[in-house]
């Protein structure tokens, strides 16, 4: 028992909703929610799926906010959603044997836009003396230690797209590993920035549909051109299970299997073939020790990229053997959060542990005829699941795969 992971809390921030339930919610409506976006006026590509009437100020105190990035806003808020409903406190734990693991994947290009505008107009004296602490990838688990007093290991991982899901595979082994009892792991970004938006449409990768952003992220569907940037957070309180049991915390969901690989093939384009996935995947089911019939719903990484929808769909086909189990993917209605996305991923599969439901994929109207994949559409999927497996992939190569379990 004191090798088997739980998960007890749950925060998460989306742009379907500021918190675990109304996610849920704004998940299993089946709409989109990208939208024309102001701080991206005038680019090629002007719209994202934003964090709507999030307000950091409230939340965490004008001066908090104020010397603080967004990233850094909405991992925090995920912490201390996650924190209450675990029932976390400094009377239930150590604070010496709690951890913090975040996955990050660009950290705060905001802070770096706007000094970097003023370098290059000279105007040096305006840039502000906290871009630095802002900007650090690892301040978003500097911060949540510091607000929550916890003193465990504090790691930030940076795997590009695969960065929150690692993150929990991470502060899985922490727990395994005796290191720790407890650990606050997830992942939080923001997409939304002007550099962001301009490189990945340079690079190819970003969906034009600016005419109708709401129906532009279109996992798996024939007419998909690509992702649309997005923000969120998510934390999960892992822990162990004996641990969690003697302070009576909830058991949400149990971290049943973990596995990592790199396809060692290209900076930003997938393996061809799906090596890296195909390990991840397989290295999860062992870790797990369960077959791939033993899984009941895959919640797929898939972006919306022509080329890499089409990759993860044939992997699956492979892996189980032609009958995949229902899929799920949850960017055409949120977007892509790069190093939150796998969190996010693996958040919503809780959730859909604890409702024995699987929410649909957004904007699939015409599924690719080479995606032979049972795909939840339009509404929720009511069925019986004990076992969910969740996708990540990321530039450089990285994959990562979770598997959870109904307790």
């Amino acid at each position: 028992m004191t090798r088997v992971v739980a998960i007890t809390g749950i925060g998460l921030l989306t742009p379907a909703g500021p918190d675990a339930s109304t996610t849920w919610q704004g998940l299993c409506n089946g709409r989109a929610y990208a939208q024309t976006d102001p701080v991206l006026a005038g680019l090629p590509v002007d719209f994202s799926c934003p964090l709507d009437g999030f307000d950091p100020r409230a939340l965490l105190g004008r001066k908090l906010a104020a010397r603080t990035d967004r990233f850094v806003h909405m991992a925090l808020a995920a912490a201390a959603q996650a924190a209450t409903d675990s029932g976390l406190d400094g009377a239930t734990a150590n604070p010496r044997r709690v951890g913090v693991v975040l996955g990050v994947a660009a950290n705060s290009a905001a802070s770096y836009d706007a000094a970097f505008g003023y370098q290059l107009t000279g105007d040096y004296d305006l840039v502000s003396p906290l871009t630095m602490a802002r900007s650090l990838p690892n301040m978003a688990a500097g911060e949540v230690a510091a607000h929550l007093g916890l003193r465990g290991p504090n790691l930030t991982i940076s795997t590009a797209c695969a960065a929150g899901a690692n993150a929990l595979g991470v502060a899985r082994d922490l727990i395994r590993s005796g290191s720790c009892d407890i650990v606050l792991a997830g992942g939080s970004e923001s997409g939304r920035t002007r550099s962001a938006a301009l490189w990945f449409n340079r690079l190819g990768a970003l969906s034009t549909r600016c005419r109708d952003p709401q129906s532009a992220s279109r996992p798996f569907d024939r007419d998909r051109d690509g992702f649309v940037l997005a923000e969120g957070a998510a934390v999960l309180v892992l822990e162990r299970l004996d641990h969690a049991r003697a302070r009576r915390a909830p058991v949400r969901a149990l971290v049943a299997g973990y596995g990592a690989a790199g396809d060692a093939h290209h900076p930003t384009a997938p393996h061809p073939e799906g090596r890296g996935i195909t390990d991840a995947i397989t290295a999860a089911l062992t870790d797990a020790d369960l077959t791939p019939s033993d899984i009941d719903h895959i919640s797929a990484h898939s972006t919306s990229t022509p080329a890499g929808d089409l990759v993860e769909a044939r992997v699956l086909h492979r892996i189980f053997r032609g009958r995949p189990p229902a899929v799920t993917a949850l960017k055409g209605a949120i977007g892509h959060s790069l190093g939150a996305a796998g969190a996010v991923q693996a958040a919503v599969a809780v959730l859909s542990l604890c409702h024995q439901a699987i929410p649909p994929t957004a904007n699939l109207d015409t599924q690719d005829p080479a995606v032979d994949l049972d795909i939840v559409t339009k509404a929720p999927r009511q069925r019986p699941q004990r076992t969910v497996l969740s996708n990540s992939s990321g530039f450089g190569g990285a994959n990562a795969a979770l598997i959870l379990q109904a307790p």
